[in-house]
């Protein structure tokens, strides 16, 4: 829904077209989240801060959060500086990367206000106050270089490929997180990889596209404009063709050029 309500309203208030490739590949991005979320397996039940503590300590969470945070650092020191104006994945994949530790957080908080109504001493626990201090700093680097991206690209394009790489990565910590992976039958597997492909489909529709002014209402000129595009022929072709020509007289002469 906020991919939609972004590239409608873009192109009412902000004068931002999405011609009609980005249209389907927006829906396409749709689609595939969609069946993904479907297929993606339910969270394991977390009751205690206790509990989310020993699952942030395994090793496959950690090594995976340090996968990420090495991405996050490439593209944040190295990537961000060189092509983060030209290249609307550069700061995207920031935002997303970083909502990985967020949504950790947030899920983590969720269970720590949980048990701070219940009466269980939650604010002595020292992974309540972490799990502040990574949604702080993750949601305000997620905020940082999400305006970066709106000030240089169109929001029609930022936030369908943004709602995309930020739902993939969340899934993908969750099934990590709590070891979703485990329990999923082979439907759900097929399920979220044709989903993932349909993701991947939709943004690339959105994106390569983007400059090309294609409608509805333009569709059967451009296309007609393509089937009459002149076929380009090097000078062997041509040479032959005026040369067994019959529609060329005979009178006159005929001048041949060759090149070197």
């Amino acid at each position: 829904f906020s991919v939609l309500c972004s590239a409608i309203l873009s192109s009412y208030l902000l004068g931002e077209r999405l011609n009609l490739l980005g249209k389907l590949g927006c829906m396409l991005s749709l689609v595939g989240s969609t069946v993904m979320v479907i297929h993606a397996p339910e969270d394991e039940e977390v009751t205690t801060l206790d509990e989310m503590s020993s699952k942030l300590k395994e090793p496959g969470f950690l090594t995976y959060a340090a996968i990420l945070l090495a991405v996050c650092f490439l593209l944040i020191f190295y990537l961000a500086p060189r092509y983060g104006q030209s290249n609307i994945l550069i700061y995207l994949t920031i935002c997303s990367v970083i909502g990985a530790f967020s949504v950790s957080s947030v899920k983590g908080l969720g269970i720590a206000i949980k048990g701070f109504f219940a009466g269980r001493p939650v604010l002595q626990h020292p992974l309540t106050w972490i799990l502040v201090i990574t949604l702080v700093a993750s949601i305000t680097t997620q905020i940082n270089y999400l305006n970066k991206s709106l000030d240089i690209f169109n929001t029609s394009l930022v936030f369908p490929i943004y709602y995309v790489l930020f739902t993939t990565i969340v899934i993908t910590t969750s099934i990590i997180l709590f070891k979703e992976w485990i329990t999923m039958t082979v439907v759900d597997i097929i399920g979220t990889v044709c989903g993932f492909l349909t993701i991947i489909l939709g943004v690339f529709l959105l994106h390569a596209f983007k400059d090309m002014d294609v409608s509805l209402g333009n569709l059967p000129q451009v296309l007609k404009n393509e089937q009459q595009a002149p076929v380009t022929r090097d000078d062997k072709n041509i040479l032959i063709e005026v040369d067994n020509s019959s529609i060329a007289p005979e009178d006159k002469p005929k001048v041949f050029m060759i090149y070197n």
